[in-house]
């Protein structure tokens, strides 16, 4: 079994961009743990990043036949990238949504989301380690809906 692992914008700065409220975690570190646990699961991470959302969605279209899920952290693009969210949900395989903190508090704002409600998985808040349970939860939901799975 293969998940990609999606991260949108500005993620690729975490250590560095507010550590006050995203840790010094990076995402070269993420990386490192989503991999251990794939190992620990029997997995393959594929992981990508890109602060354009045309990126990612060409990343899905090129690789939608090498994966059977996905974890994502749209991270700006959450209140509007309806063109990445048809590209997540256009393969049909279950998806998991990962924000590194209370998305729906952020700033002190409400915000909305328009991967929640498809989302098979939804875990905010749980800081870097929400990478790893989104993982793991995403396995689950594609063991369980596969045959003798």
């Amino acid at each position: 079994m293969r998940i990609a692992v999606l991260h949108g914008p500005n993620l690729n700065r975490l250590g560095v961009r507010r550590p006050d409220k995203y840790g010094t975690t990076t995402l070269a570190d993420i990386t490192k743990h989503v991999d251990e646990a794939a190992a620990r699961l029997g997995v393959q991470a594929m992981h990508f990043q890109s602060n354009a959302e045309y990126a990612l969605i060409d990343w899905i279209h090129e690789h939608q036949h090498e994966f059977d899920g996905i974890v994502i952290n749209p991270a700006g693009l959450t209140a509007a990238g309806y063109s990445l969210l048809d590209a997540v949900r256009d393969p049909g395989y279950p998806f998991a949504v990962v924000h590194i903190s209370q998305y729906h508090a952020i700033d002190g704002k409400e915000r909305d989301d328009i991967f929640a409600s498809t989302a098979a998985v939804y875990i905010t808040g749980a800081g870097w380690r929400g990478y790893s349970y989104a993982l793991e939860a995403i396995f689950h939901k594609i063991d369980e809906a596969t045959p003798a799975g």
